[in-house]
């Protein structure tokens, strides 16, 4: 795997972690920009891998910029797995 593929999928795990650090099934876009940090184009790619999760069925858009765990996400987290 690429270091790229790796960041992404360390990425991944983040933005899903972050539904249960923050004890909540639905999140704010800008709270899971806090998984990237502050530089614009890492911001750029977790936009692509929240579409990627999004894609995957593990997060679903909820309207405006808000993103819920989905039950298959919900079975990711609990497992400690990307999918």
């Amino acid at each position: 795997m690429s270091a790229a593929g790796a960041y992404m999928e360390d990425l991944s795990i983040r933005i899903l972690r972050m539904f249960g650090e923050m004890d909540s099934h639905r999140l704010d876009l800008h709270v899971l920009f806090e998984a990237a940090g502050n530089e614009p184009s890492e911001r750029e790619r977790l936009l692509s891998v929240i579409e990627d999760l999004r894609r995957e069925g593990l997060i679903e858009e909820r309207g405006g910029d808000f993103y819920a765990l989905t039950e298959k996400g919900e079975r990711v987290v609990s497992a400690g797995q990307p999918s």
